[in-house]
């Protein structure tokens, strides 16, 4: 899947509902969801899942949709979804879009219906925020691919 693709999703993604349904739900499997929406979530929270999207669908939502909209982004990931969520901040951070502001870590209860005893899962939380020179990386990408657009038509 192109680039292109996912940021031209990412524009039309619409999010409706109550507040929890505004972080971009990540994969898992039991009660993780139910969990993650229990302990609430911020408007720019981005929930990660290694399974469930690609890659670069997690990079260009975050610059696209929470970036340019809020400032900054929480990136958040449990379990095997957390080498994912390293990658994306690490492509913001080395790409120039994006500064480290905080990282967290800690260990959540999972509780699986499947399961007698809650199982233990690793969490993070990495903040990030727009980088000096943020808007006009977005301005000079437009630009590419407005001129990429004009050389397809003609």
């Amino acid at each position: 899947m192109a680039v292109e693709e996912i940021t031209e999703g990412v524009r039309n993604l619409a999010v409706e509902g109550e507040p929890a349904a505004a972080a971009a739900t990540a994969g898992g499997g039991g009660g993780e969801g139910a969990q993650r929406r229990a302990a609430g979530s911020s408007s720019n929270r981005i929930q990660v899942s290694n399974t469930k999207k690609p890659l670069f669908f997690y990079v260009n939502l975050a610059k696209v949709r929470y970036m340019q909209q809020h400032g900054d982004v929480e990136l958040s990931a449990l379990g095997m979804a957390i080498a994912t969520v390293v990658t994306v901040a690490e492509i913001l951070k080395n790409n120039g879009f994006a500064v480290e502001k905080k990282i967290r870590t800690s260990t959540v209860e999972i509780n699986d219906e499947s399961r007698v005893r809650p199982l233990q899962k690793a969490k993070i939380e990495i903040v990030l925020g727009k980088s000096e020179k943020f808007d006009e990386l977005m301005a000079a990408a437009a630009e590419e691919r407005e001129a990429a657009e004009a050389e397809e038509q003609a």
